[in-house]
């Protein structure tokens, strides 16, 4: 039984350990968009180079995240968390002293690798830690700081981009690992569920990750090159649902697709987060190649969205308990196409004011009303006992979406190859992009008016609600969080586990 105190000095230092960790991925989500235009001008590097800066490092994280979590489970919690940190602190190291965009691009892919060790093992270790009484309360700290950092990350990097630079972006993680690996081994103890056999489904992961790494070249590339590689990606993920079906223990197990909110929500999820990863994306972009925008601004326009999301979640997840998930997951995508369709308005000389805010407004709105209920809904969605792994599946769902996204984004909206260094092509391209990502919106808000129904029950987990991550679902842990997490199975079972 986890007996650690929050009020203890190993509780505090506990914590921070968690908050640090959690936080370097989660930064690493948000902070490189803006600094896409300087690393382009720097490594001579066109927009696929830049698409792929963004996609290398998500598609190893969305195609390991769920390995990451039952090598936690199995190896140790503590053990898996460490190695997760110094891995992606040397890959950041790598990214902030790279010579050329391709090799960039290779350390972001080794980063994605640390992001999927180390963060399904930060919520875990805090519930495989702290004593049941005191759990909720970590949570909640642990989820509230993480949403801080996510809103200060596009801030931080447009301050590190205008000041010493965008390789800082990448560097500043050094530091935060040599605080972060020293408190982990001193003091967080180390658990493990003494009943996962040791078996692990590579083969699923390495098949899932090659169908997205397929799908994703043949968007960014195009061309004849493209269909042939596309229709190779097609051919693996067959391949993979082939190998997930056969195995006793897959690293996704179909049968949970049985539920049909479950399915329907993850659907909607698709919709949702590829629109907000193209949205991200390219107006970090559009601020600061059309609208000249520096780094810094470009960052801090963005941030009453997250900051709206971080503050207001909680009343949003209180309502959607009170009247069910179908009217929040229909009219808050619907908010956020508007915000969409509203940046139509942000050209060259864009008043802040009267241009941007607006429109970061009315997103942030949109999220609010989205987010909470859709992780609500999705745990709600399935058994108590297979909570870990829906949470798992819907965050390497959202994921997968924004790495599409990124890649056939620009595609559809006819972006060349140097389209980011012309304030012209950039601006039509970026016209063209917008209703689409506002397209897709529709599309998912249609979806959950037709297909959610059954109310979700009260969430009584902190980090559905008080997050600020953009770029994906908050990832849950398995088993309910509080006094009676003992009850199903047991605390501290780690996120996105698979057995």
């Amino acid at each position: 039984m986890p007996d650690v105190r929050l009020a203890s000095s190993q509780g505090k230092w506990i914590l921070l350990t968690t908050v640090l960790g959690s936080s370097m991925a989660m930064l690493d989500s948000t902070v490189v968009n803006v600094a896409l235009p300087r690393i382009g001008e720097d490594l001579d590097a066109s927009l696929s180079a830049l698409q792929w800066t963004v996609n290398a490092y998500m598609l190893t994280l969305a195609g390991l995240i769920l390995l990451g979590g039952s090598l936690g489970d199995q190896y140790g919690r503590r053990k898996v968390f460490v190695t997760g940190v110094v891995w992606f602190a040397a890959a950041s190291l790598m990214c902030g002293l790279a010579p050329t965009d391709a090799v960039l691009i290779g350390a972001r892919a080794l980063q994605g690798v640390g992001g999927a060790l180390l963060t399904p093992g930060s919520l875990a270790l805090i519930q495989a830690s702290f004593h049941p009484d005191d759990r909720a309360r970590a949570v909640g700290l642990w989820s509230g700081f993480g949403g801080i950092g996510a809103a200060v990350g596009p801030f931080l990097g447009g301050w590190l981009v205008d000041g010493p630079g965008w390789r800082w972006v990448f560097l500043l993680n050094v530091p935060l690992a040599l605080v972060c690996v020293p408190v982990a081994l001193r003091h967080v103890p180390e658990s493990s569920d003494g009943r996962v056999h040791g078996r692990f489904d590579v083969l699923g992961a390495v098949l899932g990750a090659l169908a997205l790494g397929l799908v994703t070249y043949a968007l960014i590339e195009g061309g004849v090159t493209g269909i042939v590689v596309a229709v190779a990606g097609v051919g693996t993920a067959v391949a993979f649902v082939q190998v997930e079906k056969r195995r006793r223990d897959p690293m996704l197990p179909l049968d949970i697709f049985a539920s049909r909110q479950f399915t329907a929500v993850n659907i909607v999820t698709l919709c949702v987060y590829a629109a907000f990863s193209g949205f991200f994306f390219l107006t970090a972009l559009q601020l600061q190649v059309v609208a000249g925008y520096s780094a810094l601004a470009a960052g801090t326009a963005l941030l009453p969205s997250t900051v709206l999301m971080l503050f207001l979640s909680a009343r949003s997840g209180a309502l959607a308990d009170r009247i069910g998930p179908r009217i929040p997951l229909t009219v808050g995508p619907l908010l956020c196409a508007a915000a969409m369709l509203l940046m139509l308005r942000v050209g060259e000389h864009a008043d802040y004011l009267t241009d941007v805010l607006p429109a970061v407004l009315v997103m942030g709105a949109g999220m609010v009303t989205l987010v909470a209920p859709l992780t609500a809904t999705v745990l709600a969605s399935v058994s108590t006992a297979r909570a870990g792994i829906a949470s798992g599946i819907n965050n390497a769902a959202a994921r997968a979406a924004g790495l599409i996204a990124v890649a056939g984004l620009p595609l559809l909206a006819g972006m060349g190859p140097e389209a980011y260094r012309s304030a012209t092509a950039f601006d039509a391209a970026f016209d063209r992009a917008m209703p689409i990502c506002a397209g897709v919106l529709v599309v998912g808000s249609v979806l959950a008016f037709a297909l959610v129904r059954r109310p979700a029950p009260g969430c009584v987990r902190p980090e559905c609600r008080t997050h600020g991550n953009i770029t994906s679902p908050p990832l849950e842990a398995k088993g309910p969080v509080g006094r009676d997490a003992t009850a199903d199975g047991g605390p501290g079972r780690s996120a996105g586990r698979v057995r």
